[in-house]
């Protein structure tokens, strides 16, 4: 099989590294040179897949990136599987190892990947810039999903390798996400028109009911890790997210700061939080809060991770002092590989939430569940939640005490076939209804988000 490259790209590289000589034509003697020509058309070599990766990787190992890529990326177009994989594979390892291009380096992985989900060694090599890039969450997941496949005894001892190696993270990085937002209910508030009190009903205000609306979704975050000791680091990160409209009184903002130590124990992980967090409704200061927070992961055999979260927090509640109190949050998740292309999980969660007035105090339990899938280079999940609330007394207001239950669903589809650089786009729909015994509080919501995301 034929590969073709042009030497507009590389003329200077083929003749001084490949493995094979081009010669020049003769010029008989005599002859007068040729008019000179401003800019010659490119000359067209032609290179059997074997050469061209011979050349490609003479490139590389001569420090010749630019040269390397270009022969790389024009294997990579290749008919033939086998060898687009192997073309990508080698520009991921140069991009990586070479240039430390590590988001760059993830791209290429995954672009096997989609068509070779099977491929375990590029999925540890995948894992492995996931942890470079300081995503560890990522990466882990890569590695359940690398070892549900079935790996060899090799690359089993490669898995341990970076598994035992996750404490050599990146020490700072950011990401960022941007959509479009259409909401049916951007304020979570009851379409009626009234609401019934032990005195009457009340006619509610137009900006009390629910709002329809258009938004831009903004998150995103920044982190710091620096090193301890050679079990420990000390991790700074700051977190925003902001949804805008073209009502001001319905946007909402929120910015949080969080300090603390993670910790590695074998293959165990712990990470502890403390800081601040604001947050604005209508551009006017809604709460701030303050607390510490836990996380244990701890695998469950090869393809199974169970994890902890807990935290307490105090909220200043600035529009309404009767809801300041303490915040008291438990969960409890199990994450599960099925396949190389299928996973999912299952997570408990448990609230308790205090106040001035007891009739603003919660109790709350809920759970959860997540379903993952590959289709080519597409990744689908679908998620399905239930939530039960009750309050610990009647609100004098109201005539009944607080009790609530709450569905959510949504369905998520990532499209890397279109992908914009380390982005691809993404589609979400998500569905919430809550019934409660307090009518302002029951409610329905459909959402949509259209926008880029990471995408691996």
């Amino acid at each position: 099989m034929k590969g073709n490259l042009t030497t507009q790209l590389t003329a200077a590289g083929i003749l001084a590294l490949a493995p094979f000589a081009f010669a020049a034509p003769a010029v008989a003697q005599g002859t007068p040179p040729a008019a000179p020509v401003s800019d010659p058309a490119p000359r067209e070599v032609n290179l059997t897949s074997t050469e061209l990766f011979e050349f490609a990787d003479a490139a590389r190992d001569a420090g010749d990136f630019v040269t390397a890529s270009t022969a790389y990326r024009a294997l990579s177009d290749n008919p033939d599987i086998e060898l687009r994989s192997e073309a990508r594979f080698r520009l991921g390892m140069m991009l990586a190892d070479r240039q430390m291009k590590y988001r760059e380096a993830a791209v290429e992985f995954r672009k096997i990947l989609d068509e070779k989900s099977d491929a375990a060694r590029v999925r540890i090599e995948l894992a492995r810039m996931q942890v470079m890039l300081g995503n560890l969450g990522a990466a882990e997941r890569e590695f359940r999903t690398a070892q549900a496949g079935g790996l060899p005894p090799e690359v089993e001892r490669l898995v341990r390798f970076y598994a035992n190696a996750l404490s050599a993270r990146k020490p700072f990085g950011a990401s960022l996400e941007i959509a479009l937002a259409p909401d049916t209910n951007i304020n979570r508030a009851t379409r009626s028109d009234t609401l019934g009190t032990v005195i009457g009903d009340f006619t509610l205000d137009q900006d009390a009911k629910a709002q329809s609306g258009l938004g831009l979704t903004t998150r995103g975050q920044a982190y710091l890790r620096t090193g301890i000791d050679a079990r420990a680091q000390l991790l700074v990160r700051l977190s925003g997210s902001a949804t805008i409209y073209q009502a001001s009184q319905f946007d909402d903002m929120a910015l949080s700061l969080q300090v603390g130590p993670e910790y590695s124990s074998g293959a165990d992980r712990i990470s502890f939080a403390a800081g601040p967090s604001w947050r604005w409704f209508g551009l006017e200061p809604y709460s701030f809060s303050y607390g510490v927070s836990g996380n244990f992961r701890h695998p469950l055999g090869k393809r199974t991770q169970l994890t902890i979260d807990g935290g307490i927090a105090r909220t200043e509640n600035r529009r309404n002092g009767l809801q300041s109190g303490e915040a008291f949050t438990v969960s409890l998740g199990v994450d599960r590989a099925f396949s190389s292309r299928f996973g999912g999980g299952l997570q408990f969660s448990g609230a308790r939430e205090t106040a001035r007035d007891p009739g603003y105090a919660t109790t709350s339990g809920g759970i959860s569940t997540y379903l993952y899938r590959e289709i080519g280079k597409t990744t689908a999940i679908a998620t399905l939640s239930y939530n039960h609330l009750e309050a610990d007394e009647r609100l004098f207001l109201y005539p009944q005490r607080r009790r609530e239950n709450r569905i959510g669903a949504s369905v998520q589809g990532t499209w890397r076939s279109l992908r914009i650089g380390s982005f691809a786009p993404y589609a979400k729909l998500r569905f919430e209804r809550n019934w409660s015994t307090i009518e302002i509080y029951d409610y329905r919501r459909l959402a949509a988000e259209f926008g880029l995301t990471a995408a691996f």
